[in-house]
């Protein structure tokens, strides 16, 4: 396993912001509602989007939602824009992302989910899944972008599409999820579960109480403006509070559409990404590994290289984890924030199937995550969001770059820094880790003091 250095000035340029052709960020497409994301431009995107699918032979699309009131508005112009193209369209109504890659690929159709992920409500956005339930490739995201510069041209009437719903979709769902264990009893087991007021409100409960558990629920009543807000895996605080109050084997947090979770044990500590990707190592298979992202820490690449488990990073973004295990042909891998992906049992990152995965690992541990975690402990890191007016100069500045050259031959193997310009705004993110949390802070800021004064 290679030593992981930080990004250089070469690989810098892919984190640059999206020029004005650019739609597709690293998950879909995503903005404020009536700025970026508007009627007329989802509309245009559903014809530019079907019209592609045609040109490849395909006829048919799903459309799933989040729980956010644009859902509605976006849904409708969506089925507008395919309907347009040619292209039939089957409404699936509120489902978790990975629900929809799920019928997407069983179904052999490709599926839409209208979701702005874990972003409050005035934001939303569309994720792409081919009939693999997979998101789609960068080339097909490009011949898309290239058709929303050409007129919009509906096809003749007797070529329209036509549109329906599925009734059962949650169920559908719900099934494959309870399918993909075969001895998972989790009778006695008491679970408070946050469904961000979103997209798992009504599937999430059922999986888990049909399975055994003892249910309860907080941030369950969608109202198409509380999703995300001050709950969910971005703001976990309310169900930890909740979790101590109360006597809970274990709370599950999930984002607004399910593709993302976070964990709190019984004694309220908060178990991130890289937490679930260690417990959940114990069962891959010797002649497997795992992949992470520029933000795994430090002590669980040591954990895998102590245990003889292969490790890659990839760059931040669950589509990249995903294309660096097919390319592995590796199961589980991961991002801190709580995007899960495991092969073996789902076509994309599935925060339930993620939360049963973790079940089933420390069910022979009598459930209890403190036992499972025993041993594994996070480096402390020290993260600076720093604010420049051009940080093309910090990128380019070799008086930069060999003081975090000299830094990371001071921490060895017992630390690393990150640069990740952001491709958003003008920020430099400086990340230091090592095993000594005031050690981490130090240096942290020393780079930030040195990069404001270039």
């Amino acid at each position: 396993m290679s030593k992981i250095l930080p990004l250089k000035k070469t690989e810098l340029a892919s984190y640059s912001a999206l020029s004005d052709d650019r739609r597709f960020g690293t998950d879909g497409i995503r903005g404020p509602v009536t700025s970026t994301m508007n009627p007329l431009f989802v509309t245009k995107l559903g014809w530019a989007a079907g019209s592609v699918l045609k040109e490849e032979g395909i006829s048919k699309v799903l459309i799933g939602k989040d729980t956010r009131i644009s859902g509605y508005m976006f849904e409708s112009a969506l089925q507008a824009g395919f309907i347009s193209a040619g292209m039939d369209v089957t409404l699936l109504g509120p489902l978790p992302t990975p629900g929809v890659s799920f019928l997407a690929n069983s179904n052999n159709q490709v599926g839409l989910v209208i979701s702005a992920s874990h972003n409050l409500f005035e934001d939303n956005g569309i994720k792409f899944f081919n009939k693999d339930g997979q998101k789609f490739s960068s080339e097909l995201e490009r011949r898309i972008e290239s058709k929303l510069t050409k007129e919009m041209i509906a096809v003749d009437s007797i070529n329209l599409g036509k549109a329906s719903r599925m009734s059962d979709a949650q169920g559908r769902y719900i099934e494959f999820c309870k399918s993909t264990f075969t001895n998972l009893d989790l009778t006695g087991l008491s679970i408070l579960l946050d469904c961000a007021n979103g997209a798992t409100y009504s599937v999430a409960p059922k999986v888990f109480s049909e399975l055994g558990a003892t249910v309860n629920t907080i941030s369950s009543s969608p109202d198409g403006i509380n999703i995300n807000q001050n709950c969910g895996s971005t703001s976990p605080e309310n169900l930890k509070e909740e979790i101590l109050k109360g006597s809970y084997d274990i709370g599950i947090a999930f984002d607004g559409d399910g593709d993302r979770i976070l964990i709190i044990n019984s004694d309220g500590e908060i178990l991130d990404g890289d937490d679930i990707l260690y417990i959940l190592s114990k069962k891959i298979s010797d002649d497997s590994g795992v992949v992470g992202t520029l933000m795994t820490n430090k002590s669980l690449e040591l954990h895998f290289k102590e245990n003889d488990i292969e490790f890659e990073r990839a760059d931040v973004g669950d589509k990249y984890v995903l294309h660096r295990l097919i390319d592995k042909s590796w199961q589980l891998g991961g991002e801190p924030s709580g995007h899960i992906i495991c092969l073996d049992s789902a076509p994309t990152g599935d925060a339930i199937i993620a939360a049963l995965k973790i079940l089933d690992v420390i069910k022979s541990d009598n459930f209890s995550l403190n036992q499972s975690l025993e041993g594994f402990q996070k480096f402390p890191q020290t993260l600076i969001n720093l604010k420049v007016d051009n940080p093309d100069k910090i990128i380019v500045s070799d008086k930069f770059w060999q003081r975090v050259t000299e830094i990371e031959l001071e921490l060895g193997e017992d630390g690393r820094v990150l640069i990740r310009p952001s491709g958003t705004e003008p920020l430099i993110r400086i990340m230091v880790e090592s095993r000594d949390s005031n050690l981490s802070e130090n240096l942290c800021n020393s780079l930030a003091d040195l990069a404001q004064t270039i």
